[in-house]
């Protein structure tokens, strides 16, 4: 049963229901709370995993790793392996990684106003 709108401005459900689905789908992808941190690193400069576990708190080894390779996997991150002496492997986001920056950067905008609405809602209380 196909739902009808009286507001001529909506879209039609069907073209709601695949931007939604399409929503869930990078959802699930992106899922956790350490994929986009990461991705947003990368994206400025390749990192080698010590760096990239130093860098993000309280992210343990064993999560780190999981996420790399399911970003790896996805094909959002190259992994690099150096064959020198110590071999050093280094990550870096991938052309179809770098698709979803303007994404991170509209998450981050979002984020720094929203601090400074927290901020000054807060300020007005205490005032």
């Amino acid at each position: 049963m196909e739902l009808e709108t009286t507001d001529q401005s909506l879209p039609p459900f069907g073209d709601c229901l695949k931007k939604i689905r399409a929503i869930d789908d990078t959802m699930e992808l992106l899922s956790g709370k350490w994929k986009l941190p990461i991705l947003a690193r990368l994206c400025y400069k390749p990192m080698r995993y010590s760096e990239i576990l130093s860098d993000i708190e309280p992210l343990s080894g064993k999560v780190l790793s999981r996420e790399l390779k399911d970003l790896e996997i996805n094909g959002l991150i190259n992994r690099h392996v150096s064959l020198s002496k110590p071999v050093s492997v280094t990550y870096s986001v991938s052309d179809y990684g770098m698709s979803l920056r303007d994404l991170s950067d509209t998450i981050a905008e979002w984020g720094l106003q929203h601090r400074d609405r927290i901020k000054s809602s807060f300020r007005e209380k205490v005032v």
